[in-house]
């Protein structure tokens, strides 16, 4: 199947599809002799299985670790699970940083409690005169 095949199949899109080729997700592809890709069922399996690590944001890199020890079926799954036990560690540090801004953004809400001019605005104060700290590394695509 050409390109655009692979995409409607996979649920997503040609652009993705190239992406995820450039990174090294995808396996090499076989050309015709006019040069077209020609994918099979092995991409589609793999387009699948990156999309859903996708869907529970996981990086690159762990979709990386996760092929790669797909690649081994002989070897234990215990890296497999090293890889989402270090990922369920990044969830929850997001959640506390998700709740650390939630409190944040509802501390502004609690400065405007009436209707006032912007000029008195407790929330637009508040954001003027806000200190901000550097912002944790993350590991996602979330940034």
């Amino acid at each position: 199947m050409k390109i655009g095949e692979l995409a409607r199949v996979a649920q997503t899109t040609v652009e993705t599809v190239r992406y995820y080729e450039k990174e090294g997700l995808l396996p090499e592809v076989l050309r015709t002799a006019s040069n077209f890709r020609v994918y099979g069922p092995v991409h589609v399996e793999r387009l699948r299985f990156i999309r859903n690590c996708r869907a529970l944001d996981m990086s690159h890199q762990e979709i990386h670790a996760l092929l790669h020890l797909a690649d081994q079926s002989s070897q234990s799954c215990g890296a497999v699970n090293s890889v989402f036990d270090l990922h369920i560690a990044h969830v929850d540090a997001r959640i506390l940083e998700l709740q650390q801004l939630k409190q944040q953004l509802a501390q502004l809400r609690q400065a405007c409690q009436s209707e006032r001019s912007v000029q008195a605005c407790g929330i637009l104060q508040g954001l003027a005169a806000m200190e901000t700290e550097a912002r944790p590394e993350r590991h996602t695509h979330l940034g």
